[in-house]
C-alpha cells in the first residue's frame, strides 16, 4: 500500500470522498466500500472506529500499520479476550492515569495495583475501587467556592468531554461489544465519570494560572499531554489485540482470512 494514503474522520460515501481506517480495510480485503468490513472482529471494528475519529489528522495515521493486521479477525474466537482487555485498561490505565495526573495519586494507585481484569471475572472489587475513585474525583474539582458556577460547570463538562474523546471511547466502544452486562455498564460509567472529573481538575487548576486565556485553549494545551499518553497506551492496547503477523498487502486475499490462528493471538502461516 502506499506511503501516501490518508485515514480520513467519519464515514464517507465513496471512496472519492475519502476512507476512514475501517474503510480502508474494506478496501484492502476486498469487500464493498463500508465502515464495517466483514472481516473484522466486532471488538476490533469499535475500538478502531472510535479511535480513528477521536484522533486528528496526524495521530490519525498512527493506526495505519495495524490496518492489515485486522483482517481476519473475525470469528476467530478472541473477542471476549479482547473486550475483557480493553475493560481493564479502561479501569487500570485510562482512568488510573487522569486521577494521578490531578494529583490523586493514592486513588490512582489503587486501580493500578488491581489484579488484571480476565475474562468472567467478578466486576465487584472494580465497582467498589471506581466509586471511590469517582467521588475522590468529584471532591477534588469541587474544591473551592465557584466551582459550581456556570461558568465553571461549561469548563467542567467541556474538559471531561476531552479526555474522553479518542482513547477512552475507543476502550469503552471495546469493552461494551464484549462485556455487556449491568456490571460492565456500571463499570465503564464510573470509569468516565471519574476520569472526567480528574481532568477537570487539572484544567481548572490550570485555569488558575493563566486566567487571561481563551478557557477552551486553556484546557487543551492541559490536557494534551495526558491525551498524548494515552493515544501511545491505547496502540500498545490494540496491538496486544492483534495477530502479530503482519500480512503483505498484495497478499490479502480470501485464503489468507482462512489461517488457523494460535491461541497466543498471533497467525499460522503453515
Amino acid at each position: 500500500m502506499s506511503a501516501d494514503y490518508t485515514l480520513d474522520y467519519g464515514t464517507h460515501r465513496s471512496p472519492e470522498d475519502g476512507r476512514c481506517a475501517m474503510e480502508w480495510v474494506s478496501h484492502l480485503a476486498g469487500e464493498p466500500h463500508s465502515d464495517q468490513p466483514t472481516c473484522v472482529s466486532p471488538v476490533v471494528r469499535a475500538f478502531c472506529i472510535a479511535l480513528n475519529d477521536g484522533l486528528e489528522t496526524v495521530p490519525r495515521q498512527r493506526l495505519r500499520p495495524y490496518l492489515t493486521r485486522t483482517i481476519g479477525t473475525a470469528g476467530d474466537g478472541l473477542d471476549e479476550q479482547r473486550a475483557w482487555m480493553a475493560m481493564d485498561w479502561l479501569i487500570r490505565t485510562y482512568t488510573a492515569t487522569w486521577l494521578s495526573r490531578a494529583g490523586l495519586d493514592e486513588t490512582a494507585e489503587r486501580l493500578q495495583s488491581m489484579p488484571e481484569l480476565s475474562i468472567g471475572d467478578d466486576l465487584a472489587p472494580a465497582l467498589r475501587a471506581l466509586r471511590i475513585a469517582r467521588r475522590r474525583a468529584r471532591e477534588a474539582w469541587g474544591r473551592g467556592p465557584t466551582a459550581w458556577l456556570t461558568p465553571n460547570l461549561v469548563t467542567r463538562a467541556s474538559a471531561r468531554e476531552m479526555a474522553w474523546t479518542a482513547s477512552g471511547a475507543a476502550a469503552w466502544a471495546a469493552a461494551r461489544a464484549g462485556v455487556s452486562d449491568q456490571a460492565g455498564d456500571q463499570a465503564r460509567a464510573a470509569a468516565r465519570a471519574a476520569a472526567g472529573d480528574a481532568a477537570a481538575t487539572l484544567v481548572r487548576t490550570a485555569r488558575a494560572r493563566s486566567a487571561r486565556a481563551p478557557a477552551r485553549e486553556t484546557a487543551r494545551r492541559a490536557l494534551a499531554p495526558t491525551l498524548s499518553q494515552l493515544c501511545e497506551s491505547s496502540l500498545v492496547l490494540l496491538d496486544r489485540m492483534l495477530p502479530t503477523v503482519m500480512l503483505d498487502l498484495p497478499e490479502v486475499l480470501p485464503q489468507d482470512r482462512g489461517r488457523e490462528r494460535r491461541h497466543d493471538g498471533s497467525l499460522s502461516t503453515s
